[in-house]
């Protein structure tokens, strides 16, 4: 234990919320234990990188990372985690440096093979088969940050065919309604005011242990001192009309703010993904925010060239797109994942056009971005005021996911004010 004692570490997150939010839990942890954060600047004795996985291009990203670090810092102890390392443990031993590989299971347990490392310096590769996990970790962290991250929920049973989160991250399971609203009571203890709800497919929370997603949300908005809360992405057949309802004329603290996972506009390649929705039911979500909450962000993962998106499916799909009263997409082109279902369907889509509707999507993305900007400039919205970004320069969120800008006021940070909008930052 006193070896761990002055030792100071670097951290690198990839991908998601969610990544985040553990490895701030992390940083806590090994805190706790004696390593503290390395500075700007400051060489540091271990390294623990935070790898995605949802697109091929996210494991070149942890590959280059790697490979970067390996060789900027050749003494420091290298810790590969995430779902990177848990697909693809061996890929990622293999790996110039890499002194250290865990899996999903055991990221929130690093101190203890830290502990391991420093007394026999073995490598270790330690990662539990994904459908074996069962055990779930919360955490509610903000690192760096002004707002906080709290993990209600984790893993993921839909297995869509184009998919490997399940296999990353294991089965659905949970926090209980009680213990995560003891962590947000905490957050508004230490002066905290948003947290941001994340998971891997929150709407799924309480599956596996009786908890409900609604209460989760009604017993969150009633703590005291937190005065702002966000749902992060949520699938559309998991947010109901009653909590967008809730959200619109009850709920104290929720934000106008949604994050909808749509894929495809097209029916028969929602079929093809195995999604749990039709193209119906997705339009009425967005109509019913957009009826309850004229002035919501609506944010929307969309998918170009997965496989099945034919010339007319595609067209389909693009139409539709257009359509939606959303905010902004969030464009992906589709990757081919090694063992997803997807690889058995046919009408591969070349890489070629698969790019161009790439930039089809990007275009209307920002059509729609540049028309909910223009909408909200002259109004006055509540912002959050985070950490400074320089020394003369602010950024703060208003409740409908706006980034502004003012000039600095250190008596402003981490606090809620008025604010009239006259120009917009992209949000992060």
């Amino acid at each position: 234990m006193n070896d761990l004692n002055c030792l100071k570490a670097a951290y690198f997150t990839l991908g998601c919320k969610l990544n985040f939010s553990e490895t701030s839990t992390i940083g806590k942890m090994l805190q706790t234990r004696g390593i503290l954060r390395a500075a700007k600047g400051e060489e540091p004795d271990i390294c623990i990188v935070n790898t995605c996985s949802v697109t091929e291009m996210a494991d070149k990203k942890g590959r280059r990372l790697v490979r970067s670090l390996a060789a900027r810092y050749p003494k420091a102890t290298l810790v590969v985690t995430g779902c990177y390392a848990q697909l693809k443990p061996e890929e990622v031993s293999s790996l110039p440096g890499v002194d250290m590989v865990l899996g999903s299971n055991e990221k929130l347990r690093m101190a203890e093979y830290l502990d391991r490392w420093l007394t026999d310096r073995q490598k270790v590769t330690q990662v539990t088969p994904s459908l074996s996990i069962r055990e779930f970790r919360g955490s509610c962290e903000r690192g760096d940050r002004t707002r906080y991250f709290l993990k209600v929920q984790d893993g993921c049973d839909y297995f869509c065919t184009y998919c490997t989160i399940p296999f990353a991250r294991g089965r659905s399971r949970s926090g209980t309604t009680s213990e995560l609203v003891d962590m947000a009571r905490n957050v508004a203890a230490e002066g905290g005011k948003e947290i941001v709800i994340t998971g891997v497919n929150i709407g799924e929370y309480g599956k596996d242990n009786g908890q409900d997603f609604f209460d989760l949300l009604r017993r969150l908005d009633e703590i005291e001192g937190i005065e702002r809360y966000r749902i992060s992405s949520i699938e559309p057949n998991l947010l109901t009309e009653e909590m967008i309802n809730w959200i619109a004329t009850e709920a104290r603290a929720f934000m106008p703010h949604f994050h909808l996972p749509l894929q495809c506009g097209s029916d028969k390649v929602l079929k093809l993904m195995n999604r749990r929705y039709d193209t119906s039911l997705f339009r009425d979500r967005v109509d019913t925010i957009r009826e309850c909450i004229p002035d919501a962000f609506i944010g929307v993962d969309i998918i170009a060239g997965a496989r099945g998106e034919t010339t007319e499916e595609w067209e389909r799909s693009f139409r539709f797109a257009e359509e939606l009263e959303v905010t902004r997409y969030h464009v992906f082109p589709y990757s081919e994942r090694p063992g997803t279902k997807a690889l058995l369907l046919g009408d591969v889509v070349s890489q070629e056009e698969k790019h161009r509707r790439v930039g089809e999507l990007t275009r209307l993305s920002d059509r729609k971005m540049d028309a909910f900007i223009k909408r909200n400039i002259g109004k006055t919205r509540r912002v959050l005021w985070e950490q400074a970004v320089t020394d003369e320069v602010m950024h703060g969120l208003t409740d409908n996911y706006l980034r502004v800008e003012a000039p600095l006021d250190h008596d402003l940070i981490n606090t809620v004010t008025p604010f009239l909008i006259s120009s917009i930052h992209i949000p992060d």
